[in-house]
């Protein structure tokens, strides 16, 4: 499939019709509460949210790291700017500053998000707004996964999946003090728990400033309960219990697993 198609896939026109009403509540609060007007699209894609921003009356600024996606995206929206950009470039900061940096579906994707949101803390005074893939665990932890080699995966097609309360501690580290999810998540069963107990996608809204709107449900700061040592790894066992586990969970999650690296 050639790159400008990727991404329109049925999957994603599915994620996009779900995450688009979600978007469509939370940005016109946003844009009141916090007063904002300028927009980084970080990882814009083929500009499918770009084109939404600024139909919400925003001044957006997109950029990708892939140069195919970018042409692709200036084909499609003429009318607006786009750049080739790497989220993990430290140079990120020279592109100037943004009310808001709009990150949807790109961290699970890179091999450095911790310094991704430090580089994102530095390109707005005001929030950022995320999302993507968490890894399940109610601890704020990382897996480092290995990606197909699709043009829709990262750079370097290998990247550690946070979880969501990794998420939401590397945020606070970086400079967000106030982290929210959407009072109400898109309406696509990834964004809700599933039979394991997690969400397989979230959305956060991250403030250097505190929002009191009904459109957001705060979430407090996560706090390791257990110590690593303390707690069963992943396979709890070696040997040939060790492979059994192994076929038993690819059995069951493998397929789940794979439609998740989107």
């Amino acid at each position: 499939m050639s790159v400008p198609w990727v991404f329109d896939q049925q999957h994603y026109d599915a994620l996009n019709a779900a995450r688009d009403e979600c978007l469509r509540r939370l940005l016109p609060d946003l844009k009141q509460r916090l007063g904002v007007e300028t927009v980084l699209d970080l990882g814009c894609g083929l500009g499918h949210y770009a084109a939404i921003l600024h139909e919400s009356g925003f001044r957006v600024l997109a950029v990708d790291g892939r140069k195919e996606n970018i042409e692709e995206a200036r084909r499609r929206f003429p009318y607006l700017e786009f750049q080739i950009a790497d989220a993990q470039d430290p140079a990120l900061s020279q592109l100037g500053s943004f009310d808001l940096v709009f990150c949807f579906g790109l961290l699970y994707h890179l091999e450095n998000p911790f310094l991704v949101l430090r580089n994102l803390a530095k390109l707005t005074p005001k929030a950022t707004l995320i999302e993507g893939i968490v890894y399940p665990s109610p601890e704020p932890a990382m897996v480092l996964m290995d990606e197909n080699n699709g043009v829709d995966q990262g750079l370097n097609f290998m990247a550690f999946y946070p979880s969501e309360p990794c998420l939401m501690k590397m945020l606070r580290r970086s400079g967000f003090a106030y982290c929210y999810n959407p009072a109400q998540m898109p309406g696509h069963p990834e964004y809700h728990t599933g039979g394991n107990g997690f969400r397989r996608r979230t959305i956060i809204v991250a403030s250097k400033s505190s929002i009191e709107s009904p459109t957001v449900v705060p979430w407090p700061e996560p706090s390791p309960e257990f110590s690593p040592w303390s707690m069963l790894p992943l396979y709890p066992v070696r040997g040939f219990y060790s492979k059994a586990y192994g076929f038993v969970d690819r059995l069951l999650y493998g397929r789940a697993r794979r439609s998740n690296r989107l």
